[in-house]
C-alpha cells in the first residue's frame, strides 16, 4: 500500500491558489507524470485585466497543454484546465464547465470556493482537492465542501507558502487529510499515477 493510501477510484483533481501559488503550480505541472489520467481543474487568482500570458507561462513548463475551457465544454480525462480571467468556473453534473460573470465572491472572480464546491458536488468521494499559497480565505469553504462530500483534501504546508492565509483558513474550516510541501505534492501525483497503470 502506498503512503497516501491511494486507489484508482479518483476521477478528478481540483487545485486552488492565489498569491505565491504560481511557482508551486509550475513545479507540479512540470513534473506531472506523462499520460496522467485524471483531469486537473485549476482556479488561480489572477489580474482580471491581464488575459494573455498566464496560460502560456503555465504551459511552457508543463508536460501537458493547459487550456482555458469554454462555457459548456466537456471535461476530458487527462485534460488540464484553468479558470479564465474574470469568470467564475463551475463544474456541472454532466461533467462540463459552466462560466459566469456574476458578482465577485471573496473579492475574487474566478472564486476558488465556487470551483472547489461544485467539483465536490459532482465528483464527491472521487475528488482530490488541493489548496496552495494565497492571501485571502477563498477556498476554505470549498475545501470543507469537498471534505463533506467524502473527497480527499490537501493543503500546501503553511510554513512553505509565500502567503499562508489561504491554507491556514482551510485548516481552520475543515479536516484536511494531508499538509504537504510542493515537492511532496509532486510525489503525491506520482503515487496517484501508479494506481492507474
Amino acid at each position: 500500500m502506498n503512503k497516501y493510501n491511494l486507489n484508482n477510484s479518483f476521477k478528478a483533481v481540483v487545485i486552488g491558489g492565489s498569491a505565491g501559488s504560481f511557482q508551486g503550480m509550475v513545479k507540479i505541472l512540470s513534473q506531472l507524470p506523462k499520460g496522467f489520467p485524471l483531469p486537473i481543474i485549476m482556479c488561480l487568482h489572477r489580474l482580471k485585466h491581464v488575459r494573455n500570458g498566464f496560460v502560456e507561462a503555465l504551459s511552457i513548463k508543463s508536460v501537458v497543454q493547459v487550456t482555458e475551457p469554454h462555457d459548456k465544454e466537456n471535461i476530458k480525462k487527462g485534460g488540464v484546465y484553468l479558470a479564465p480571467a474574470n469568470y467564475h468556473m463551475s463544474v456541472e453534473l454532466g461533467h462540463y464547465f459552466a462560466l459566469s460573470t456574476e458578482e465577485m465572491v471573496n473579492n475574487s472572480r474566478p472564486a476558488i470556493d465556487i470551483t472547489l464546491s461544485t467539483c465536490g458536488f459532482v465528483y464527491k468521494e472521487k475528488l482530490i482537492g488541493i489548496l496552495l499559497s494565497g492571501a485571502n480565505r477563498d477556498g476554505a469553504q470549498g475545501m470543507r465542501a469537498i471534505h463533506e462530500k467524502g473527497g480527499l483534501t490537501i493543503v500546501q504546508e503553511p510554513t512553505e507558502c509565500m502567503i499562508d492565509t489561504m491554507p491556514k483558513a482551510a485548516l481552520a474550516a475543515t479536516k484536511i487529510d494531508h499538509v504537504l510541501r510542493v515537492d511532496q505534492i509532486v510525489e503525491f501525483f506520482k503515487e496517484l499515477d501508479k494506481q492507474y497503470r
